[in-house]
């Protein structure tokens, strides 16, 4: 139990000292939103491209991994909608905005500091693999059904169109594309752009730890209890479970990235989810759902570390 408190525990501790800094008030949200886009546009992308580069791509492509994540977090996915649209009677938007986050995971910010403590560099590898079944799958198929929830006839094309234009300018998905044709051309980046890529990537996990606690100051999970209970018991248990079940049913691959799989899928979900739920009028449940699955994934991958060990 202290090793597992020994290796999660400074994870929460950067995300406290960023929670006590906002309350403080010694960062403002506007600084707290700087911190952020520097991640998501300069440390994340850096380090899948680092993490694709590191070695050959026969190595860092690995299809079963991205078979058993994909299905694992289809399963959660279809499953939380279902339930949502037809036990809870959720709207369409509603139901799809429940689904993606049971089963889209907060790789960069919280998942890939985790496992980076417990494997070292085989996490930079499952963050740019689980990245591709994020972004090129699950985020899409998400956002087009929410975006279906509020439009009629053909107003589907219109949604499909929007949700393909904001994803081809993602900087995660443009550092992906980047990565991997370098890779499949076998190409190197000169010596002092490479170093600016490894310096980018070493800063992403302290930094994405300190926005993600402060980004929860303000937030409040009071009248959700339903949704709460929902994406929590979804995000945190059914989502590492169902992985797991896909890597023990599939082909075997690597003991590591099975690991990495089981633990990114045990983080809560990602952090811009409420900033997706508000395009739909879904902050104050996604909101609420961040807070408490934060709170809880101390316990949670606490527990899969030990339960993977």
């Amino acid at each position: 139990m202290l090793q597992i408190l020994g290796i999660t525990g400074p994870i929460f501790i950067l995300i406290g000292i960023g929670y006590l800094s906002a309350r403080g008030g010694l960062v403002n949200p506007i600084q707290v939103q700087g911190l952020g886009k520097f991640v998501i546009t300069f440390a994340l992308p850096a380090l899948v491209i680092h993490a694709l580069l590191e070695k050959p791509l026969g190595e860092v492509f690995d299809p079963l991994y991205l078979l058993a994540y994909g299905i694992g977090s289809q399963l959660v996915f279809w499953g939380g909608f279902l339930f949502s649209r037809l036990v809870r009677r959720d709207s369409l938007s509603g139901s799809a905005l429940a689904a993606l986050g049971m089963s889209v995971s907060n790789s960069g910010f919280i998942g890939y500091p985790i496992v980076a403590m417990v494997l070292g560099p085989p996490a930079a590898v499952a963050l740019a693999l689980g990245m591709l079944v994020e972004n090129l799958l699950m985020i899409p198929l998400a956002l087009a059904i929410a975006e279906l929830g509020r439009q009629n006839g053909s107003g589907a094309r219109a949604a499909l169109q929007e949700t393909f234009s904001r994803l081809v300018r993602n900087p995660v998905i443009i550092s992906i594309s980047i990565g991997l044709a370098l890779a499949l051309l076998d190409l190197k980046l000169p010596g002092v752009l490479a170093k600016v890529i490894e310096m980018l990537s070493s800063a992403s996990a302290p930094v994405a730890l300190f926005v993600i606690g402060a980004s929860l100051v303000g937030l409040r999970a009071g009248g959700l209890l339903k949704d709460v209970a929902q994406l929590s018991l979804g995000k945190l248990l059914l989502h590492p479970l169902a992985v797991l079940l896909c890597f023990q049913l599939l082909p075997p691959v690597d003991p590591a990235l099975k690991v990495a799989g089981v633990l990114f899928a045990s983080a809560p979900m990602m952090s811009i989810y409420p900033i997706l739920g508000q395009r739909f009028g879904l902050e104050g449940r996604c909101a609420a759902a961040l807070v408490v699955c934060t709170v809880l994934a101390f316990a949670s991958v606490s527990l899969f570390i030990g339960v993977m060990r």
